[in-house]
């Protein structure tokens, strides 16, 4: 979160509502795990177990991302969207991905407890803050910068599209995780053991497509206040510009 706020250190957003942000993409974990057990419980028994290619795909896409991104992203619809801090487009990143590292929190706090054992613990902590903990916060980060820049530009993907492309990542990502097991059945050991290439290289195209986006929206929103401080000095304080 620290590094996040960086990004936008030149305005900053209210830290009371950068910490709520957070603290309900916390919350909207519960969301998430009661959506997540509805659609496999009525749906994924019809497609298939997660030990086969096809129920590790459906929970990849559709239960673990779909459900998740579109919770996380409500988080900031819900809390910020229609308010007057949110007046940039750097804004949708911070703020989504703020809810996606509160969402994260949680989530990997839960895994830690299904351990058994310390070595269990010590590699999910390691994989998790690796790729998982940026992975939550970058997905999410893509759905607010493309929403923001639909908002203040008329321009890119928009929420929809910003989704779609979160999902896409966050199933890649997943789906390699998932197949790892029904490989292991068929004896394909070798190629399970390379799946954990794909989580790596998709949180490192993630990272690079964020800061692209991140770096746009900055100079964006420096340009547009550029711009404004100098209709203010020439205007002068308190006049309105011309019809």
């Amino acid at each position: 979160m620290w590094v996040v706020d960086r990004l936008d250190r030149k305005r900053p957003e209210p830290a009371r509502t950068r910490r709520m942000v957070a603290f309900v993409g916390m919350l909207s974990v519960i969301p998430a795990i009661f959506l997540e057990q509805l659609l496999t419980n009525q749906v994924g028994a019809g497609i298939g177990p997660q030990y086969t290619y096809q129920g590790a795909s459906y929970n990849a896409f559709l239960v673990a991302a779909g459900v998740e991104e579109a919770c996380k992203i409500a988080v900031v619809y819900w809390i910020v969207w229609r308010k007057p801090e949110f007046d940039e487009r750097m804004d949708g990143i911070v703020y989504a991905m703020r809810a996606g590292l509160g969402f994260a929190l949680v989530e990997n706090v839960g895994y830690l407890l299904m351990q058994d054992s310390i070595n269990g613990q010590l590699y999910v902590w390691v994989a998790r803050a690796l790729l998982a903990v940026p992975g939550h916060a970058m997905w999410t980060g893509m759905i607010g910068y493309m929403a923001a820049r639909r908002r203040f530009d008329g321009k890119g993907l928009g929420l929809i599209g910003g989704y779609l492309l979160a999902v896409a990542f966050h199933g890649s990502y997943d789906v390699a995780v998932f197949v790892a097991q029904p490989l292991h059945f068929e004896g394909h050991d070798d190629i399970a053991g390379v799946m954990i290439l794909i989580p790596i290289v998709l949180t490192v195209v993630a990272f690079l497509v964020v800061r692209r986006m991140a770096r746009t929206a900055l100079h964006l929103d420096d340009a547009e206040a550029a711009s404004a401080a100098v209709r203010a000095a020439v205007m002068g304080p308190g006049a309105s510009p011309p019809a």
